[in-house]
């Protein structure tokens, strides 16, 4: 039903009344049905509706929703389509109990069955049941959409002890959260994911799931998880890298019935061929084929104009994507099985999406742009606010739907209270303030104070006056005080002043109270990095501790802590601790946002970013900036760019200004490694070849005469040498490592076995390309295979004494696949 209102005088006066409209269509398997249909392409065989029955009639249920006109999306917002405003439940049958509809015509030797369960009793009566699945000679695809999980239907039963192999349950995530199942929703995709996998292994109500061999569970339209059990369980999570659950029908309006079932249209294209390859590869096609699909559903809704429009619209199951960005963006990645609770937190995704090292990655994020680089891991938008941290990107979705629920309550009567930490430098008030300006610009008014200037408490009085007018004028104020652990007469001498407003949403002035109203204080701490920091968690020496806590109970710090609703803490530029894996990739996006900012003269037509590989590579590799944010920026600023074409070595400030923000000494070396390791080649390659010569059962090299010192040697022979060492850096980089110039003699280890394979497999391949070129050309003198290959594991294992012997440190790379450990 849609209301629609007169747009001229009419005769009739009820025609100048606001006009109900309503259309009426089947729905449930008949509805499934049509889109398998136009998704395929295939004839299909579904329930029959009966002469004597029409859609009016009170022996089926019926269904009411309103519907109203939506923005197409947010990219075609003068495109309207009508989309669900309300879904206003059912009206009962005559009987209580729905009519069951037989399927006419029906064949026993189908091969793929798909069937709706909406558990209005037909799963419990199986006259009605399709007679492929009865025909116990038939082994059908089955694809089974389940409303109602639970295992103590009859069908499902059946389906299991006969049909398992190739039974695929498809499932709606908010069915299981509706039987008590806790999943996490729109916080992050590893939550989610890990959360899933937990409920399936520990809940007791979904053990009959866990026997599922092939189970897909459905995340609004932004994600699914793939569950396979064929004696081994493993789960595998899709998503769209840039959203969470729920973040398409927010950003596109309103809502559709009918979504699961379109994914499961769209799943069905690729069982409907009649060659069928390996499961799970169709499955995982499958899902993507679903996921876009049902995305398209949603789009076009009932179309703009209900009355006339097709439904469901064709165009929705074509295989041609409407917008080229959701095309290959549907990402996948194997969701570890970690049952401890405890150790949940660990898991991040980037460790599965890709063998680069951390460095690589953010050298080609600052180079290419954010959008080539992060294109497939998750990534948290508010505003220009982006950030690809677990940690951080679960607070900050968790502060949003504070934020948001604060804002539409009606009862609220006190402020709502959040804090940030960070080290200084690190964009605390940037980030929170971000997010909720580029959310909420309509409902709030921000407004900032730094209590290290405030010297009286009359001041904070007056702030408070001035935050309840900002009610008064419609606006609940986001009020940022800043360095609210400063020192006033006390250490946290201002945390007593704001008790009574953070919990009776009141203050004192002039003798009396006066109330504040709606408003969300956001806290931002000066003097600790961390919340834990802040409650002096940190502290090891017991003694200490217990100062500590005497001294915070005085100063009305747990009183504090206990009127916060949520808290970030900011990860800045640098690494926060051993366990921060992704410091640098936060570099490469701040750069990046800075360059775009600041320089946009020195990205090309191609988004190329032009800067030296050494300047890049010493900004993203020095291990600490002084100031952090503020000092990257700072030598950003202070660099002689603004007619530069590309951002050179000699457009740096000089090493005394250097020395304000980092290291300069340690920046210089990481700026100059080609440089150093160009000049080095020479001394490498002769203290390898030495130390090679006298190894016991060496291969020799082809037209290298022992008894001859380097200086004796040819080009030729000198260049095999040279060649060699010239790839260590990039043969290093496979294996997470990358060589640093450093004063004395370097204390190197050596290589694991897995890594000195994969080296000897790359030097090897790069050994037969020469080869071929040489053998072409009638030059070569080839080893056989057995004895290269032994000639070039024997070299590979001498790199690390050689590179020490010429004052190169191997230095372990902070690798993807290191998040988890």
């Amino acid at each position: 039903m849609w209301k629609l209102s007169p747009k001229q005088h009419k005769e009739l006066n009820w025609q100048n009344s606001i006009n109900l409209h309503s259309i009426s269509s089947w729905g449930e398997a008949l509805l499934l049905a049509k889109m398998a249909s136009l998704a395929t392409g295939k004839q299909i065989i579904f329930p029959s509706v009966p002469a004597d029955a029409n859609l009016y009639s009170n022996r089926f249920l019926r269904s009411f929703i309103e519907i109203e006109p939506f923005a197409i999306s947010n990219d075609q917002a003068d495109l309207q389509a009508y989309r669900v405003s309300k879904f206003m439940g059912f009206s009962s049958t005559a009987s209580g109990n729905p009519r069951l509809l037989s399927i006419k015509n029906d064949i026993s030797d189908a091969q793929l069955v798909i069937i709706d369960d909406e558990n209005n009793g037909f799963n419990n009566d199986d006259r009605y049941w399709p007679l492929a699945i009865k025909n116990m000679e038939q082994k059908p695809i089955i694809l089974y959409k389940m409303d109602n999980p639970v295992g103590g239907n009859i069908l499902w039963q059946y389906l299991a002890r006969y049909h398992n192999d190739n039974t695929i349950v498809i499932i709606n995530a908010d069915n299981l959260r509706s039987k008590g199942v806790n999943i996490s929703k729109s916080i992050s995709w590893e939550k989610t994911a890990l959360d899933f996998v937990w409920q399936l292994n520990n809940n007791p109500n979904l053990s009959f799931l866990s026997q599922c061999k092939h189970l897909i569970v459905l995340f609004g339209t932004e994600g699914a998880i793939y569950y396979k059990n064929d004696g081994i369980p493993q789960s595998s999570l899709y998503f769209f890298p840039y959203e969470i659950e729920g973040d398409f029908e927010h950003k596109n309006s309103g809502k559709m019935y009918g979504l699961t079932s379109a994914f499961v249209a769209g799943l069905s294209v690729v069982f409907s061929e009649e060659d069928v390859d390996e499961f799970s590869t169709l499955i995982s096609q499958g899902i993507r084929e679903g996921m876009n699909v049902l995305r398209k559903y949603f789009y076009y809704g009932f179309g703009a104009d209900p009355e006339n429009a097709v439904f469901p619209n064709p165009l929705a199951f074509e295989q041609k994507m409407i917008h080229s960005s959701v095309a290959g963006h549907i990402q996948n990645v194997k969701i570890p099985n970690i049952l401890n609770k405890e150790h949940q937190d660990s898991w991040c995704i980037l460790e599965g999406k890709s063998s680069a090292s951390i460095a690589q990655m953010a050298f080609d994020l600052v180079k290419n742009g954010e959008e080539n680089v992060l294109m497939r891991i998750p990534t948290a938008r508010f505003g220009k606010l982006k950030t690809v941290n677990r940690t951080e990107i679960e607070s900050y979705r968790t502060i949003h739907k504070l934020i948001s629920e604060y804002i539409s309550s009606k009862n609220a009567t006190r402020p709502l209270s959040i804090a940030i930490f960070g080290t200084p430098g690190s964009g605390k008030s940037y980030g929170l303030t971000e997010m909720a300006t580029s959310t909420f610009s309509e409902n709030i008014q921000k407004v900032n104070y730094n209590l290290s200037q405030f010297s009286s408490p009359l001041e904070l009085q007056i702030a408070f006056h001035k935050i309840s007018d900002f009610n008064l004028m419609g606006k609940i104020p986001f009020v940022v005080f800043d360095e609210f652990d400063s020192y006033f007469q006390e250490n946290l001498g201002w945390l007593k002043y704001f008790l009574s407003p953070m919990q009776d949403g009141i203050y004192k002035g002039e003798g009396t109270f006066h109330p504040i109203g709606k408003a969300i204080f956001v806290f931002v701490g000066g003097t600790s990095s961390s919340l834990s920091e802040f409650c002096g968690e940190l502290i090891k020496n017991e003694d200490e501790m217990q100062i500590f806590l005497n001294a915070f109970k005085v100063h009305k710090g747990p009183d504090f802590m206990s009127r916060l609703r949520g808290y970030i803490n900011i990860l800045g530029p640098n690494q926060s601790d051993d366990s921060d894996r992704l410091f640098m990739i936060r570099r490469a996006m701040l750069m990046r946002s800075l360059i775009e900012q600041k320089l946009p003269h020195l990205i090309n037509e191609n988004g190329e970013a032009q800067i030296d590989d050494g300047v890049l590579r010493a900004m993203l590799k020095i291990p600490r900036y002084k100031h952090e944010s503020r000092s990257l920026e700072a030598i950003m600023d202070m660099s002689i760019l603004a007619q530069a074409k590309k951002w050179e070595q000699s457009f740096l400030p000089p090493k005394e200004q250097l020395k304000l923000h980092l290291d300069e000494k340690l920046f210089l070396r990481y700026m100059m490694h080609d440089a150093i390791f160009s000049e080095k080649i020479e001394v490498i390659a002769k203290i390898l070849r030495d130390k090679f010569n006298v190894l016991e059962n060496y291969i020799a090299v082809i037209g290298d005469d022992i008894s001859l010192d380097w200086e004796e040697l040819s080009e030729a022979q000198k260049n095999f040498y040279r060649n060699h060492v010239k790839i260590i850096p990039e043969a290093l980089l496979l294996v997470q490592y990358d060589v640093l110039y450093v004063d004395n003699k370097a204390n190197n280890v050596e290589f694991l076995e897995d890594e000195l394979k994969e080296i000897v497999q790359f030097e090897y391949k790069r050994r037969r390309d020469c080869d071929r070129i040489q053998d072409n050309l009638g030059k070569a003198h080839i080893l056989p295979v057995k004895s290269m290959e032994k000639q070039v594991w024997q070299m590979i294992n001498l790199w690390p004494v050689s590179l020490a012997e010429a004052n190169f440190k191997l230095e372990r790379i902070k690798s993807i696949n290191q998040c988890n450990m």
